[in-house]
């Protein structure tokens, strides 16, 4: 029997933006996503992290331009408080923004650094079962010589919160193998409510890095913290791999392009055809032209010089050798 959809449901979705690179990625993001997905039904919301003890500086938008480019695409400033990480460990930024969103309708959570390539509301979305970014390589542990393995480390970190661990396997991989392991990119999430999807990541995210079990002493969780609890909150609710079908987010309707050398490097033409087509609005360019690398790689044409760089249909396995190109060719910038 064919297994039965859920009903679709209205949701919403939020990104983080503030001063510097952010807020014009967010720009970026605002207007693929209104190109793309013209017919989404439920609010963008930009959340913006407030000047407070937790920052030396002011991290909100105070660029008038980019506010008011983000209100002409109808997305929605959401203010928050930073109250655990801000400056410290900026990427907590995902976790305590979502204190700051309507818990009355699920959420689908995107790093700025992302296009929206097609129609948000064809994507499969079962919020009961959450489920996060696949496209990620083996960043987090990194298991010593004489140390706790992968499996010891991981395990160690379900006991700690009471799940089960052994369900949380891909067992097609071989034991000491990372993708035998429930292992995410943040670069989307999604979950039914956000208030309590949020307490639980706080929760989990405090504690592994307040009171680490042991098998994690060689482990600096400095900067994959998020990406280390993401895991066990996603299990946690019953979610995992399998949430959704592949080929929708990281595939035809989004793409997490992370910088733009890399985005010009190694995405398909239809992500640069957005990207230029979404740019092209007067109105938008002017207020693009003030973050440099997109003013010289989108408007300038240095990105197309980083394309010629590579076959995309033989791109180097590792990201790292990616970037290294790049760098050595003069064209890094971020």
């Amino acid at each position: 029997m064919t297994k039965k959809q859920p009903q679709r449901q209205a949701f919403n979705i939020l990104i983080v933006g503030q001063s510097g690179r952010l807020q014009y990625e967010a720009l970026l993001f605002a207007a693929s996503l209104r190109h793309c997905s013209p017919n989404f039904d439920g609010e963008l919301f930009v959340a913006i992290p407030q000047a407070g003890p937790k920052w030396s500086n002011d991290p909100s938008i105070k660029n008038g331009a980019v506010l008011a480019a983000l209100e002409r695409l109808g997305a929605r400033i959401l203010p928050f408080e930073s109250k655990v990480f801000g400056q410290t460990y900026p990427q907590g930024n995902k976790i305590e923004a979502l204190f700051a969103l309507p818990p009355d309708k699920p959420f689908v959570f995107f790093d700025t650094d992302t296009l929206i390539t097609g129609d948000v509301m064809s994507v499969p979305f079962d919020f009961e079962r959450p489920g996060a970014s696949l496209r990620c390589e083996g960043t987090w542990p990194e298991p010593t010589l004489y140390g706790p393995q992968y499996g010891e480390i991981w395990k160690s970190l379900y006991d700690k919160f009471g799940l089960d661990f052994e369900s949380s396997l891909d067992t097609s991989q071989p034991d000491n193998h990372w993708q035998r392991y429930l292992y995410f990119n943040a670069g989307f999430f999604f979950g039914a409510n956000p208030h309590e999807f949020g307490q639980r990541f706080l929760d989990y995210a405090i504690a592994i890095r307040d009171l680490p079990p042991p098998e994690l002493i060689c482990q600096s969780v400095d900067p994959w913290l998020d990406q280390v609890a993401l895991p066990l909150v996603v299990h946690s609710y019953g979610g995992g791999r399998e949430a959704l079908p592949p080929g929708f987010l990281d595939g035809s309707v989004s793409c997490h392009y992370r910088v733009f050398p890399l985005l010009y490097a190694r995405e398909d033409d239809h992500v640069l055809d957005v990207l230029h087509t979404v740019a092209a609005p007067n109105w938008i360019k002017k207020v693009l032209k003030g973050y440099e690398p997109i003013k010289r790689m989108v408007y300038q044409g240095r990105g197309e010089k980083v394309r010629a760089l590579f076959d995309r249909s033989a791109l180097p396995k590792r990201e790292q050798m990616i970037r290294n190109r790049i760098k050595s060719a003069g064209f890094w910038m971020r």
